[in-house]
């Protein structure tokens, strides 16, 4: 019976990780490249300056500009916020001084229209930069690892949560399935066929797998009004009013009323020196003004994101505008809110410092390398099968395993590939082209599809060796691409000390010498097993 039990199990791990496998990579590798989506962002903005310097005007000054800026343009705004000079992780880098707004919401809206300038510290007023070329950047990627691309928003995220819960599934099955888990993490048998597929998967499974468990839940809980509508009821309740409840909650929406938010008579500069006084560890990010009607006038003081997993509901310290003194406001904010911001916060790794979102970056990779040698070992498996039978059957296995080995080389190769000429397009496309981002966008799954169709048309084993060469030369040209189209190439970063730009060139060489030692490792393998077919009169497959 328990032997029963685990074969289940694994028929299950088997088809639910098939089935939706394809989707998964592809939600692996644009999710992956979130992590360091302000890093693409910046990469394909050339135009932008190397550095954002710090500013080195007195931080009194820095307040009183920003204010009377404000003053000047958003004089019906129910906040003001100041961003003081400092280094940030959302976004990520060295931030200068500047300043945002939300005018007061007109009748019958949620939401006023909100402003975001950056000043010269020198003279405070908005700093006069080149206008960057219309991009979709790192952001365009990270939307479409739950949204999908060319689709309804909804039929995406709904595509996107089933698959993420058969993964779920596939983790617990598989889980279930190798009894012997941790022994697994320590065999590695190479040059053994499906052996050696199965191993990589094992060890590459379990080597990152509170990761795996961690982003597949908290990707349900990301819409969880989507995919848990049970959960969100016994909480909220049903019907309209509790929706509206649940999103105010989950989104911090404010209801109340406000008034247009005003110059304070207490020093700001003493309020920041009294929230730095308790964080020694962490300076002040910003600060935000506003008043709700019928209360006084407030401060907010928030601290620097960078030791709470929970970057929505950021550390702060509110005084009253009027004399300064510190305010206890009490927080109405439902626990099932703060768990989902929480959780939230997890998944997308906002938080995480320098050493952290490299964890995360390879973990993201490895969950790829997980999915791929998963959708490999069917294959390979069921190609034995395949050789070993002659009925009128294995004609129609025959035309499944072809179409998944398509799918495998489309997906597995043909994706990077893609996503490297969503990279080439960003530079080589006419800065001034009319909806120049989603060519960008549309180049990625041109150059997909096409590498789909050459798939189909060439041999199976020529198809792989040539897509990854095809790989190799798409990423490790592209820094030279980038050289004859910009400034912005090695020899500038580099000398600059500019290493977000030059990382990211850097990367890409790295990505074209991995695919690069793959393939010469495959054709290795495929020479050898050739070798071995010709002189024993069969073929041997990998």
């Amino acid at each position: 019976m328990k032997e029963g039990f685990r074969q289940s199990m694994a028929w299950l791990h088997t088809w639910t990780g098939l089935v939706v496998g394809w989707v998964l990579f592809f939600v692996f590798v644009t999710g992956t490249a979130g992590y360091v989506d302000d890093e693409i962002t910046r990469w394909m903005e050339p135009e932008r300056p190397l550095q954002v310097p710090v500013e080195g005007v007195p931080r009194p000054e820095l307040i009183k500009r920003a204010l009377t800026r404000l003053e000047q343009v958003a004089s019906n705004a129910k906040s003001w916020t100041i961003t003081l000079p400092h280094t940030s992780l959302r976004p990520r880098g060295e931030q200068g001084l500047a300043i945002a707004w939300e005018d007061i919401p007109e009748r019958g809206h949620d939401f006023g229209r909100r402003g975001r300038e950056e000043l010269n510290a020198e003279t405070g007023l908005p700093r006069q930069e080149v206008e960057p070329r219309a991009t979709g950047g790192g952001a365009a990627l990270y939307e479409m690892h739950y949204v999908l691309h060319y689709m309804p928003y909804n039929v995406g995220i709904t595509i996107v949560g089933v698959c993420t819960m058969l993964m779920l599934l596939a983790i617990l099955t598989g889980v279930i399935t190798h009894k012997k888990i941790f022994k697994d993490f320590f065999t590695f048998r190479p040059g053994k066929g499906q052996r050696s597929w199965l191993d990589a998967h094992n060890v590459i499974s379990v080597m990152a797998l509170p990761f795996f468990l961690m982003i597949t839940y908290s990707g349900l809980i990301f819409f969880v009004f989507n995919y848990m509508p049970a959960g969100v009821a016994a909480v909220y309740g049903t019907g309209n009013q509790q929706q509206r409840a649940l999103f105010d909650d989950l989104f911090s929406r404010d209801k109340r009323e406000y008034l247009p938010a005003s110059r304070p008579q207490a020093s700001l500069e003493q309020m920041v020196q009294h929230a730095e006084a308790q964080w020694a560890d962490r300076g002040v990010s910003s600060l935000t003004i506003s008043q709700v009607k019928g209360e006084p006038a407030r401060v907010d003081v928030q601290r620097i994101i960078g030791d709470s997993v929970n970057v929505y509901d950021p550390v702060m310290l509110s005084f009253a505008a009027a004399d300064g003194q510190p305010t206890v406001y009490p927080d109405k904010t439902h626990g099932a809110g703060k768990t989902h911001r929480m959780l939230v916060g997890l998944h997308e790794g906002l938080f995480a410092d320098w050493w952290l979102r490299w964890l995360y970056l390879i973990a993201g990779l490895l969950g790829c390398a997980m999915i791929g040698t998963g959708l490999v070992l069917w294959t390979v498996k069921r190609r034995n099968q395949h050789l070993k039978r002659d009925d009128r059957a294995a004609l129609f296995d025959a035309y499944g395993l072809r179409l998944v080995e398509v799918l495998n080389a489309g997906t597995l190769v043909g994706l990077p590939v893609a996503v490297a000429a969503y990279f080439w397009a960003n530079r080589l496309l006419p800065v001034d082209i009319a909806d120049r981002a989603q060519w960008e966008m549309h180049c990625l799954f041109l150059t997909w599809g096409w590498l789909f169709l050459y798939a189909s048309l060439r041999p199976l084993k020529k198809a792989w060796l040539e897509m990854v060469w095809m790989a190799v030369a798409a990423f490790a040209l592209l820094p030279l691409i980038n050289a004859l189209a910009t400034d912005r190439h090695l020899g500038v970063t580099v000398v600059e000390g500019d290493w977000v730009l030059a990382g990211f060139d850097l990367s890409m060489f790295g990505l074209a010498a991995l695919f690069a030692y793959g393939a010469m490792k495959i054709r290795r393998r495929w020479l050898k097993a050739d070798t071995a077919a010709a002189l024993s009169g069969k073929e041997a497959l990998a």
